[in-house]
This record gives structure tokens, sequence and C-alpha cells, in this order.
């Protein structure tokens, strides 16, 4: 009796197999990466066939986004991963309404055979899964504890490490659907949602964020310029995270959004005061901010309870113990842009240059202010002029033999004040005594 039934079962079920599969998926939403892929089967139909069978020359339809992976005793035998319709072929299932006539009543008649040494039933399951291949987006992340930042600014020579902390959100996409289902959710009931991967993910990024971030960090972007850098901190992520992400489960991040990190008070503090004080290191900058300071201390000074006199004397008590005042250094700012402009030109520009050569005392030659070998400054030249008969003069006449002044030896004073420099060739930029700039008006 249980042959007969079983002979009979087979030839029930190999007959209500016969009839093609229009096999399809639901919308795959953004909370779905994967679902399993049904037969429609309408008020009309008669198709009545087993769930896990399916018939030679069905349809299985594929949409935009979605990547159909026909699965035949557990392993993925075929994968469709272009729009449209796709017709599957296989032996295993025949039917009379595919392929020739005569062939398929042979293989049906064999399909029939197979059937009753199982009892009545298929000796084989196919099925087929539908992944989510669109970005995946809406994925959030923060750090729970700060994670370290190296801070590099080459303008200051600042290199230091800080703690920081940022959220946001990234999207990923699955780029291999058969590493994905292998992997990652194999033989899953209807469908395999991203909230099984969530956390997992989250981690994982926030544990290769800090690779990727320090990756960042050495092309000298500040932590607040982080979220311009978006698209390098994705493309760092994917190189970390291309053996967990990509070479194992098949998928890649396709973008990362930052929000402006956070630093703690004492970090960002530290940092804004370090670059404040560098701009001192311009001596032009540090001359303007002393004046400022000096302008609003004799204002200070002026207004002082105890008397203007005696604001005035702490005022300049304050000067001394400062050791420069402005006007020395307005003089270095100019001789550090001196400085810059002779580096900065060519090198065949020395040579060229008409301004006179002179040895220091370590023996390298120059023609700058100060020695490019020990950083020595040049030595004062002789003060005014130099007369014929070996006598050194400031006037316009010679003080031995009367003789001249030669043309190409001028000499300055202030037209201003009357203030007569030391050296009366080589006059400061400014008067120190009314701040005229010397120039040909002051010329005696």
């Amino acid at each position: 009796m249980g042959l007969i039934k079983a002979a009979i079962n087979a030839v029930s079920g190999n007959l209500a197999d016969q009839y093609k599969e229009y096999i399809y998926c639901e919308s795959l939403s953004n909370d779905i990466l994967a679902a399993k892929g049904h037969k429609r089967v309408g008020s009309r139909g008669t198709n009545k066939g087993d769930d896990n069978v399916i018939t030679d020359g069905s349809a299985i339809a594929v949409n935009e986004g979605q990547c159909a992976l026909i699965v035949v005793d557990g392993k993925v035998s075929e994968v469709v991963a272009e729009a449209g319709v796709f017709e599957f072929k296989s032996a295993l299932s025949p039917s009379v309404f595919s392929g020739n006539l005569g062939d398929s009543l042979m293989n049906t008649i064999k399909d029939i055979g197979s059937r009753i040494t199982y009892g009545g039933q298929a000796g084989h399951d196919q099925r087929v899964y539908y992944v989510n291949i669109k970005e995946i987006m809406g994925n959030r992340y923060g750090t729970v504890n700060p994670i370290p930042f190296r801070v590099v600014d080459n303008n200051i020579g600042l290199d230091v490490d800080v703690s920081l902390r940022c959220n946001g959100e990234y999207s990923y996409r699955i780029t291999n659907p058969v590493l994905f289902y292998t992997n990652v959710c194999g033989n899953f009931g209807e469908t395999y949602n991203r909230s099984s991967l969530d956390s997992m993910l989250k981690t994982e990024i926030i544990t290769a964020l800090q690779p990727a971030l320090a990756k960042i960090s050495e092309q000298g972007v500040r932590p607040s310029s982080l979220p311009a850098h978006t698209t390098e901190i994705s493309e760092a992520l994917n190189e970390v995270l291309s053996k967990k992400w990509g070479e194992a489960r098949g998928m890649v991040v396709a973008s990362f959004g930052m929000n402006p990190p956070t630093l703690p008070k004492e970090d960002q503090e530290m940092i804004t005061n370090l670059q404040r004080t560098a701009v001192y290191r311009n001596a032009n900058m540090a001359a303007a901010t002393m004046v400022d300071a000096q302008a609003k201390a004799m204002q200070t000074a002026a207004g002082n309870s105890g008397g203007a006199m005696m604001g005035f004397m702490g005022m300049n008590m304050a000067q001394q113990q400062g050791g420069l005042n402005a006007q020395q250094l307005f003089q270095m700012g100019a001789q550090q842009q001196a400085a810059q402009q002779s580096q900065a030109a060519p090198a065949a520009a020395p040579a060229q240059s008409s301004a006179p050569g002179w040895t220091c005392e370590c023996g390298a030659a120059n023609t700058g202010k100060f020695c490019a070998n020990c950083g020595k400054p040049k030595p004062a030249e002789a003060e005014g002029w130099t007369c014929s008969c070996g006598a050194l003069n400031k006037g316009k006449f010679c003080q031995n033999c009367g003789k001249p002044r030669p043309a190409g030896a001028p000499v300055y004073q202030c037209d201003k004040c009357g203030w007569k420099p030391e050296d009366p060739a080589h006059p400061p930029k400014f008067c120190p005594e009314c701040g005229d700039p010397f120039d040909a008006n002051d010329l005696v």
C-alpha cells in the first residue's frame, strides 16, 4: 500500500508542478536586506505546486535595486542582477509546457520515478532569494568614549594629541550578494532585516574610525574641518574595513556624514592659545600688539585713581621690564621680511644683485643682513662718509681738508623734528622721536 500511495503522490505532485510559475518579490524597504521570493497565485490560478519547486521555463521577475539568487539544494546556482524577467531553465523540474514535447515527456517520467523513491515528493529544493542592493541609509553612529586625534598645524609647528567626540550617519551598500547570502544571512525565513546587523556594524564603524581619522590628521586637517573631508574619511573607512566588510560580507561604506566634532574645553583652549600666540612670531604683529597695549595702558594711566603721574610711572617701568619697544620690533619685522624675500628669490638673484657682499666671522660669504650659516647680524658699517684724505665726516664738507662730500654719500636728518641718526648714511625707516618715515625729503 505504501508503494502505491507513493506512486499516486508522485504522479499528482508532478502534474501539479507542470505549470510554470511567476516568482516575484514585493518592494524591499530600507529595513529589509534580503527576502524570499514567492509564486504569484491569483484567485483564478490553478497552480498548486510545491512552494520549493521551480518548474522549468518559469519566470523570475527582478526589480531595480534587487538581485535574485536562485538556490538549489542549499547552494547558489544562478545570480540575476539585471532588472527584468529571467527565464529559469532546469532539468530537475521538467514541464510539458516548456521545451521539446518529446524530451519533456521523457524527463517527466524520470521525475515521477525519482519522486517515488522519495515517498512521492520531490527530491530537490529550489528557492529564490532577493537581496537589496540599494544604498542603505540612516545608520547613526556616535562615539561613547572620546577617541584620540592628532592635531598637526605645520604653520606653527603644532603636533599634539587631543580627545575628540563625533557623531553622524553613514550608509552602506551590498556589492556582492552571493558573499552576503553565504556569510551573513544564509538560509533565513521570510526576511532578513538590517536590525540584525546594526549593532555590529556600528561598533565596527567606531573601531575603524580611529585609524581613518589618524590618516586624515596626517594631512594636517584640523578637527573643525573634518566635516568637509567626509569623502576622504569614507575612503579611509573602506580601506580599514575592506577585509571585514568587503571580503567577508560583500559590503562597502557608501557615504559618511559627520556633525561638527567636539573637543574637551581644555584641549580647545590649548589649541586656540597656541595658535593665537604663534602670531607674535611675526615681529610686525608683535609690535602692533604692543602699540595697542601701550595705547590702552596710557588711557588707563590717565584715569588712575592714584594720579596720572603714578600711572605713567608704572607704565614706564613695565616698558623697561619688557626689554623691547615697538620701534625695535618694527625694525625686526622689516629684517624678517627682507630675509624672507631673499630666501624666496631665485638662486641666480644673489649673483645679479648690486648689494655689496660681506664675510662673516665664521667665514661664510653673505649679501643679506644676517649670516646664512650661523645667523649672526651683518657688522655695522662705518658712520658718515670717508674723504679722499682719509678723514671720517658727517657733514657736507671734510673737517680735515675742507673738500665737499662726494655724490652718492647721502646724509639724512629728520625734516620734521631735526633728529639726526648716529649713522647719517643709514637711518632707520622711521624717526624714533616723531615717527616720520625717512625718505628723499630728509636728505641734508
